[in-house]
């Protein structure tokens, strides 16, 4: 079993690398959603700069879902 720590910087990683390039291709249409992945992104680095372990396993929640 994998820590918070070392999971949330890898999905963060995933969904950076993997989901939104996608949606950077398609223009206008992928707007939004690239809007609110970055946001979870902040969150993310946010809860990890923190040290805030709740914040952390609300943004690797949210960023799972996140699929191409």
């Amino acid at each position: 079993m994998s820590s918070i720590g070392i999971e949330l910087p890898k999905e963060m990683a995933r969904v950076r690398d993997v989901v939104m390039p996608p949606y950077v291709e398609i223009g206008p249409a992928g707007a939004l959603a690239l809007s609110l992945m970055r946001a979870d992104l902040d969150a993310a680095a946010k809860a990890m700069a923190e040290g805030d372990v709740v914040e952390m396993i609300r943004a690797y929640e949210a960023l799972k879902g996140w699929e191409l």
